[in-house]
């Protein structure tokens, strides 16, 4: 089980700390309790409990602590950043960057994937799914690239970067919200309707608006409601 395969899924960390394939031991408990805090902590950022997240992903810190391994924390580290790109925050990743010399040479290039610092980036260390996408010279390409992504929350990183580096169009903005809204993620949905809006009040669209404006209302509204 390779670290491309480790930023495949929606959960970046956790096929790679659960490197125990067949025939080989089971994973160590310290391994199986962060995986679980990590997933714990990316599923509450996305639904907008950044409360919760903080602490899971100060759980997982202490479980991979445990094992002396600074490059695991340092790949846990840009999985909590991968979550906060997908919902457009693009602040620096320092918990990563306090770490990154002891990270493995597939999670620097994941880095600077994630800082939109593409130029000369060796795309054979990044997952697959993102090759076509890093190696597209026109912006039509590199949208064609994002469309044919499947899994969510790569999607929602790629298109965020896209968004970053002014590449994105009104059909990215679509398939993003189109994204988060299908799985419940509040947080990056809000971020993304909030730049659909600023876009729809800048052409003049007040019909585009008001139909955003809805959607952000029944968001909040449902999060004030819950217990």
């Amino acid at each position: 089980m390779n670290t491309r395969a480790l930023l495949a899924g929606v959960f970046a960390l956790t096929a790679a700390l659960l490197a125990g394939c067949a025939g080989k031991p089971p994973p160590a408990n310290w391994k199986m309790d962060a995986v679980s805090q990590l997933e714990h902590a990316q599923q509450r950022w996305l639904e907008g409990d950044g409360r919760a997240a903080e602490l899971a992903l100060g759980k997982a810190r202490a479980d991979i602590a445990r094992s002396g391994r600074v490059d695991l924390l340092a790949r846990a580290e840009l999985a909590a950043c991968a979550v906060r790109v997908a919902s457009l925050d693009f602040s620096p990743c320092e918990g990563y960057e306090r770490l990154a010399a002891d990270a493995a040479a597939e999670d620097r290039a994941y880095a600077r994937f994630l800082a939109g610092d593409w130029n000369g980036l060796d795309t054979g260390l990044l997952p697959a799914h993102y090759a076509a996408l890093t190696g597209a010279k026109e912006d039509a390409a590199a949208r064609r690239a994002l469309a044919e992504i499947q899994a969510p929350l790569p999607r929602l990183v790629a298109a965020a970067l896209l968004f970053k580096t002014n590449r994105a169009d009104p059909a990215t903005l679509a398939l993003a919200v189109d994204t988060a809204s299908e799985r419940g993620w509040r947080r990056p949905l809000l971020a993304w309707l909030e730049v659909s809006l600023r876009r729809a009040q800048a052409s003049a669209d007040t019909e585009a608006a008001a139909r955003i404006q809805r959607r952000i209302d029944l968001v909040l509204a449902g999060n004030a409601a819950r217990p």
